[in-house]
């Protein structure tokens, strides 16, 4: 029987589409509203935070403008004012409903910032009531707990953000991700042998850099909800310093870099490195080089570095979801965990 997991993460492609065709023509709302800014401040949990990464290093890496992940305790717990006139704030939340980030949002908006709100809740949801301007996404409602669709269709509402705030990249390339992605669907590469390959351990190291660097936090998430595999996601600048340490024949590394782009070489000496060390190394992305360095790959999008972690993410959700069920677990609901979570 076809989990619910898998027919989310086959659902991405069109979801991307309506989510590029609700949201492509608002840049100039965006630019009007947060144009003049002079950083964006993030706020964010969970998968959210993961895409919020990818944002913070888009805005600064293509189009020149600081960013940050806001701490939301500073606001919903120690209760502090700060200056932030002339930020933008946005706010990501796939339901919209989470307390913490509605609450910090308006502190934010309290404090002097502009704000958005990204969310797969509508327009009707808390979030979006609350800021300024709402980037609903159109993922459709999704039911199973660790979070697919939504999660692209955030980087794809943040990568709209970043055309309309400046960045110099080619907004054609973003209109290529659905087809990058179904094109992944139907060959992610070595699918099998990854899945293998993590069945006998406890845990995992899952590293990229840059632009990548969200994938490795957002698929570590993932295998930890749905696998319970204690899997750690690191840059792969700070792995080297000190935590290669756990990397062993018990401890495989996963490495995820874009086809091209300064963080590639680095991945791919990484592997080189791991392997040395006698462990598995399993690639996501890259290319032949890294292949060659590698345990086993899973395949990559065709798409600039930019805009590839929407893409990068998909190869490591279905090994997510094949893990889990090899493991005997329901990826659908795994323990402990509800769709919306509410904190402090």
């Amino acid at each position: 029987m076809t989990s619910m997991m898998r027919r989310e993460i086959a659902e991405q492609p069109e979801a991307l589409r309506a989510t590029l065709r609700a949201l492509l023509p608002r840049r100039d709302e965006v630019r009007a509203l947060g144009g003049s800014a002079r950083q964006v401040l993030f706020i964010a949990r969970g998968t959210s935070d993961n895409a919020a990464v990818y944002g913070r290093y888009l805005l600064e890496a293509y189009a020149g403008r600081p960013a940050a992940l806001a701490a939301p305790s500073v606001a919903t717990v120690y209760r502090r004012r700060m200056d932030l006139d002339g930020v933008l704030a946005v706010a990501l939340s796939q339901s919209g409903r989470t307390e913490e980030i509605v609450e910090t949002l308006a502190w934010a908006k309290d404090c002097g910032a502009r704000t958005v709100a990204i969310t797969n809740g509508g327009p009707e949801s808390p979030l979006a009531q609350a800021a300024d301007l709402a980037l609903c996404t159109e993922a459709g409602e999704e039911k199973a707990v660790p979070a697919t669709k939504t999660y692209t269709t955030q980087l794809a509402a943040l990568a709209v953000l970043a055309l309309a705030l400046g960045a110099e990249v080619d907004a054609a390339d973003l209109e290529r991700a659905p087809d990058a992605v179904a094109a992944l669907l139907d060959d992610p590469g070595d699918l099998d042998a990854v899945v293998d390959g993590l069945a006998g351990v406890a845990g995992a190291v899952v590293s990229g850099r840059g632009m990548a660097f969200s994938t490795a936090l957002e698929l570590a998430l993932k295998l930890k909800e749905a696998c319970y595999l204690h899997a750690m996601g690191l840059s792969y600048a700070d792995l080297l310093h000190g935590p290669i340490a756990v990397v062993d024949s018990g401890t495989p590394a996963i490495l995820v870099a874009a086809g091209s782009g300064p963080t590639l070489p680095g991945t791919v000496a990484l592997a080189e490195r791991v392997r040395s060390a006698g462990a598995a190394a399993y690639g996501v992305g890259g290319d032949e080089a890294l292949a060659a360095a590698c345990t086993a790959r899973l395949n990559g999008p065709d798409l600039p570095e930019w805009v590839a972690p929407i893409g990068l993410i998909v190869p490591g959700q279905l090994v997510t979801e094949a893990l889990a069920r090899r493991l005997g677990i329901d990826p659908d609901s795994p323990r402990g965990l509800r769709k919306v979570t509410q904190t402090d």
